[in-house]
């Protein structure tokens, strides 16, 4: 199996109880600590066992700080204020649907 099918999730077992494309497609919300403890536990012993979806999970974690690091030096003050409100009321109305 090549790297490419593995990290597709089209492997035939799972790795960590948790399959390849399920882990991927959580990674997110993973990130996000948006998970339940259940669903969290399963996707952390899977990136234990399973190596291209931690480098997935690395690689999304490191662009986050980057990303983070860039918006907190590069964003004017008032822009960083009205992106903060608008992301502010973007949760608080997803939080009531």
């Amino acid at each position: 199996m090549s790297d490419h099918d593995h990290q597709a999730g089209s492997h035939s077992g799972d790795v960590g109880e948790h399959r390849c494309d399920d882990a991927i497609a959580q990674l997110q919300a993973f990130l996000d600590g948006e998970l339940d403890e259940a669903t969290i536990a399963r996707i952390e012993a899977h990136l234990k066992q399973c190596s291209p979806c931690l480098e997935a999970y690395d690689f999304e974690a490191e662009l986050r700080k980057v990303i983070a690091a860039k918006l907190r030096n590069d964003v004017p003050g008032d822009l960083r204020t009205r992106l903060t409100a608008v992301l502010d009321r973007l949760e608080a109305e997803s939080g009531t649907s």
